[in-house]
């Protein structure tokens, strides 16, 4: 039995996971939790003037040659890290342990994983939930969105794209550098009102404190991924446009505390009751996300840890298998390469 801890910075990260084993992991993750094979994710956030922190864990049984695996990221998510201090805004470590004795196996930068899985659960929910074939509108046009429309473009036939955002230059290299990587047609869009008509596939990823996305740019039959919404202060979508839609969850408990279903349920516009769905109810085919062609569905995406362990976990074998990163005894003070 190794006591090694393995050190995986962000470029190990990239360089071993690939967005299609992420979507993978991740709807295998979510079907694990409707099976009741985790351990139950856990939440704790912490604001600060500029930022905050965020603590996220969960566990998966029988994951990783049939290990239990229990991951805790801590994330620091500071918006103005980009303009002020050419930092990025959101950075953080992921511990991952084996949950039958306790060791430390892994210690792995957050920023990739958090980026990879983010956009996997985008992808599992469009699987169920979108319309196929699809023009997708991108509103938010940061790394985030680079990873969200690669993860879109595995499961659905993506005719066209459309970016969109409060910084015009952005959605213009957005759309230059993912039009040449997914030969894809990509068009900037300076008001949203102009994709409304076309678009079948909504994806929010913005640090948003006032919706911007309602009823009048949502058409018949769309999906909304509402992905920005990580605490209770952010807000994308029109609680309106919410309760006139099936809603399905990443996880309830979340989105209804800090998720954009939670400014819908203090608006009084709806209940926790009337939720379609969690995801994990779609993947294990317990409930039926969509059931019309006609109807919105929207999936409100918090971000659970079930992702984070799931897509940690897999880094962490490729990295054993590939005999990558650093080994540390962290207990021993000693380091081997």
């Amino acid at each position: 039995m190794s006591h090694e801890t393995l050190i995986l910075t962000r470029e190990d990260v990239a360089r071993l996971l690939r967005i299609p084993e992420c979507i993978e992991a991740v709807e295998l993750g979510f079907l694990r939790h409707a099976r009741g094979d985790t351990i139950p994710p856990g939440v704790l956030a912490a604001p600060v003037e500029a930022g905050g922190f965020h603590v996220k864990a969960a566990g998966l049984r029988g994951a990783g040659e049939g290990r239990a695996l229990y991951a805790v990221k801590v994330n620091a998510n500071f918006p103005g890290n980009p303009a002020c201090y050419g930092l990025p805004t959101i950075q953080g470590v992921i511990a991952l342990f084996d949950a039958g004795d306790g060791r430390l196996l892994a210690l792995l930068d957050s920023t990739e994983i958090t980026c990879l899985r983010t956009a996997a659960a985008t992808a599992v929910a469009a699987k169920y939930l979108a319309p196929d074939p699809a023009v997708v509108t991108i509103c938010g046009c940061g790394e985030q969105s680079r990873s969200q429309l690669r993860a879109l473009a595995c499961v659905r036939r993506l005719t066209r794209a459309m970016a969109f955002d409060l910084d015009a230059g952005r959605a213009e290299r957005f759309a230059t550098d993912m039009a040449a990587e997914l030969r894809l047609g990509i068009s900037v869009v300076l008001d949203l009102a102009d994709a409304a008509r076309d678009t079948d596939l909504w994806v929010t990823c913005t640090p948003a404190r006032r919706w911007f996305l309602g009823r009048t740019h949502v058409r018949p039959g769309a999906f909304v991924a509402a992905v920005g919404a990580d605490n209770h202060e952010k807000q994308e979508i029109e609680p309106e446009l919410l309760a006139r839609s099936a809603v399905v969850a990443d996880v309830l408990e979340q989105c209804a505390a800090f998720g954009d279903l939670h400014h819908a349920i203090a608006a009084g516009l709806m209940g926790r009751e009337d939720v379609r769905a969690e995801l994990a109810d779609l993947v294990s085919g317990r409930t039926a996300g969509r059931r019309s062609p006609e109807e919105v569905v929207v999936f409100d995406s918090t971000g659970t840890a079930l992702e984070d362990v799931a897509v940690a976990a897999l880094a962490y074998d490729r990295a054993l298998a590939a005999g990558g990163g650093l080994r540390v005894h962290l207990g021993l003070g000693q380091a081997h390469v």
